[in-house]
């Protein structure tokens, strides 16, 4: 048994000013600035709670021959450079032309090129044409749960396994849901048999969490369908930050050998997203509430009693797991104008600053500008940095790797980093982009988050994974930037029309 195992992850905000060239798929790479491949891309994913990981597993447990063309995953950012696609996608399409009798595949869902609005669907489409014997090789496919579906991802796979947690600490469970289907089927012991669709609605990411309604009892369905006998069930709640036609919920569910029970079902998850629509809509506090709100939770408690955690403040309009430029300074700022201390923000993304208090040195005092060094053109602001006096307090090559449960074991590089305590507050300053969803990322930089008052993070919901038990209370911040939630600042072009809540259908 021969196996073809591959990753090809990018969540595109065709909304960021961040380019998304080669380099940026080398994540965690020591060396060259290129996605490891062959051996090097089995090392590096090996053990870890990727999907790519489980897929080297289930290879080894079965004695298969398998081979890593690539592995290549980026943070969220602008449409991929057609130069990024072409080397991705040729390296994997190489590999199956040589020979296999199955594919794995570690994608993301939500990939926009250049070129190509579905590059997912792009890729399987290629794989098929390659000869006409990979118009029936077993495609198993690990898609995130912001996945947003086209046509050609569903034709062309055999089964779609997605992501069933946000924040997402099932990829590992995700990636054996895939291969264990396909391992199955090549072995005569299930045919799988798929159906997908879609619903016109556009859920807003900040209520899309698993742990919130509507989406928790959504995922729990999909667990229930699986306990009684489907292959695989998903529902997408998809990501709105891409103007194209199909971004939005979507549903897949793999039985075996049974099209009418899977399109029932599938059927049946998309009538329940469908009737919950509304409690997918986030109301936006203003941000001098959320401000004050915060300052309030701070003082709950009485006289004396031990702290619980900090109040953690969500920048979630610059999220770069979303596509954000993580250099927008209207949350920080509004800390600053309102005298928090004993406070951290992780993270300000401003590589010239970094530069700066690197060659100042620790202990060294600074006054410059920091962050906002970014337009985002498409939703008509211009960056705005903040002149700012602090002290460097630490510096850090940005190399860590994650303690889990999100991705676990798998490495980051934030590059140079510096921690700068600005008026009371520890501001981790940093040159490659990282959200803080793991603890390891603040132990790099020497932050130690449960020990502060106020805790700001530019994260949506994948915070939860590594810090929410750390949380006293939670204030969620409308800040500035590509990965808002305000539909009225994003100029859809391409969305399908009507789709809920755009259009009160």
């Amino acid at each position: 048994m021969k196996l073809v195992i591959a990753q090809m992850k990018h969540e595109t905000n065709t909304y960021s000013p961040v380019p998304t060239p080669l380099a940026r798929f080398a994540t965690g790479a020591a060396g060259p600035a290129v996605p490891s491949e062959g051996a090097a891309a089995v090392a590096a994913y090996r053990g870890t709670g990727s999907a790519i990981g489980a897929f080297i597993e289930l290879a080894e447990q079965a004695g298969a021959e398998f081979t890593v063309p690539v592995a290549a995953s980026a943070w969220p950012s602008g449409p991929v450079h057609d130069a990024a696609f072409e080397h991705i996608a040729g390296r994997i399409c190489e590999a199956v032309a040589k020979g296999c009798d199955a594919v794995l595949l570690d994608l993301h869902g939500a990939m926009v090129t250049e070129r190509f609005d579905d590059g997912e669907g792009e890729l399987l489409r290629r794989i098929r044409a390659i000869a006409p014997w990979t118009r029936e090789v077993p495609i198993g496919v690990a898609l995130d749960m912001h996945t947003n579906l086209y046509d050609a991802m569903g034709a062309n796979a055999t089964v779609i396994a997605g992501y069933q947690t946000y924040p997402h600490v099932d990829m590992h469970g995700t990636g054996l849901r895939a291969g264990r289907a396909i391992l199955a089927q090549l072995a005569g012991k299930a045919r799988p048999t798929m159906a997908w669709g879609r619903q016109p609605m556009l859920p807003h990411v900040m209520r899309q969490g698993s742990d919130d309604e509507p989406n928790r009892t959504l995922q729990a369905r999909c667990k229930a369908m699986e306990a009684e006998g489907a292959l695989a069930a998903s529902v997408f709640v998809g990501f709105p930050n891409a103007d194209i036609e199909f971004a939005g919920l979507s549903a897949v569910v793999v039985t075996d050998n049974d099209p009418a029970l899977a399109r029932r079902w599938c059927d049946e998850l998309l009538e329940m997203a469908w009737r919950e629509r509304s409690k997918f809509v986030y109301r936006i506090e203003p941000l001098a509430d959320s401000m004050a709100r915060a300052q309030r939770l701070a003082a709950d408690g009485p006289p004396g009693a031990p702290r619980a955690g900090p109040v953690v403040l969500l920048d979630h309009s610059d999220n770069c797991a979303s596509g954000g430029t993580m250099d927008t300074m209207t949350v920080l700022g509004a800390m600053l104008d309102a005298g928090l201390t004993d406070a951290a923000a992780f993270a300000i993304f401003d590589p010239e600053a970094a530069r700066a208090m690197a060659a100042a040195g620790i202990g060294a005092e600074l006054t410059l500008p920091l962050g906002g060094k970014l337009d985002m053109p498409a939703i008509g602001l211009k960056g705005q940095p903040r002149i700012v006096t602090g002290r460097v307090r630490r510096l850090s090559d940005g190399r860590y790797r994650n303690f889990g449960p999100m991705a676990r074991g798998e490495a980051n590089n934030m590059g140079l980093s510096a921690l700068f305590e600005v008026a009371g507050i520890e501001v981790a300053v940093i040159s490659d982009h990282v959200e803080p969803h793991d603890l390891a990322a603040f132990a790099a930089l020497g932050i130690a988050p449960q020990q502060k008052r106020f805790l700001m993070l530019k994260s949506r919901v994948h915070w939860r994974a590594g810090l929410k038990p750390l949380a006293h209370a939670v204030v969620e911040c409308a800040g500035t930037g590509v990965c808002t939630s305000d539909y009225d600042l994003l100029a859809f072009k391409k969305v399908r029309r009507p789709i809920y809540p755009l259009e009160a259908i």
